[in-house]
């Protein structure tokens, strides 16, 4: 398959407006790209990415109204041949393997976007993985070395339906069932049911529960 460098289309996803504007000066520069698209939450992530169908989305973790992770999740449901490089400010082993498994090609940390992003676009527009090194040696050794107590929290996390984990996230944000249910155009009792649901899953009992899994699992800041 050819290289799409010499035309591609960018989505840059990013709550904000200066670091876009900076990511758009960088990707720009480059001959035959084209930044098409820009996102301040997750859910407008995904709506403008079905829209303009770019070659690759540069996706933030931590976004509003929906993560990174899991409008990485709907992206790839929707568009399987759009890549997707996940930028974050934060590193750790249970991060990456959280990265692989929403279906990202390429993770590079914030501080290394200088230099790292037009690489893993460079890759991923080619068709190849680009990870730092650190999370190069994780995706390595696979999951055999995993802590018992992360691998745990994460099937838990992965228990969640993709609407029980918008669901947690918006709580955690402070958002009331009322909100909730105008937001994502469902019933209050709809909104009330699936909170009820979330808080069984996870065996919690206050919404501070809620956003210490929140932040544990980079659906917000901490």
């Amino acid at each position: 398959m050819p290289s799409l460098l010499n035309h591609l289309r960018i989505l840059i996803a990013d709550d904000h407006a200066v670091t876009r504007a900076g990511l758009r000066n960088l990707l720009s520069s480059r001959p035959g790209w084209h930044v098409c698209a820009e996102a301040a939450t997750g859910r407008e992530a995904v709506a403008l990415t079905e829209q303009y169908r770019p070659n690759i989305v540069v996706m933030d973790i931590v976004m509003p109204e929906l993560s990174g992770l899991e409008a990485t999740r709907r992206i790839r449901r929707l568009l399987p041949t759009t890549e997707i490089v996940v930028l974050s400010l934060h590193y750790s082993d249970d991060l990456v393997r959280e990265i692989v498994n929403a279906g990202a090609s390429a993770y590079v940390l914030k501080s290394d976007a200088s230099k790292d992003l037009l690489r893993a676009i460079r890759a991923v527009a080619n068709h190849q993985p680009y990870f730092t090194s650190p999370a190069t040696e994780v995706l390595t050794k696979g999951v055999r070395d995993q802590n018992p107590e992360a691998a745990s929290s994460v099937s838990i996390y992965q228990s969640l339906t993709g609407r029980e984990r918008e669901i947690v996230q918006l709580l955690a944000e402070g958002q009331s069932c009322k909100e909730i249910s105008v937001g994502l155009g469902i019933s209050i009792k709809t909104a009330e049911t699936h909170r009820t649901n979330v808080m069984r899953k996870l065996r919690m009992h206050s919404v501070s529960e809620l956003v210490r899994f929140a932040v544990k699992h980079h659906m917000i800041e901490p």
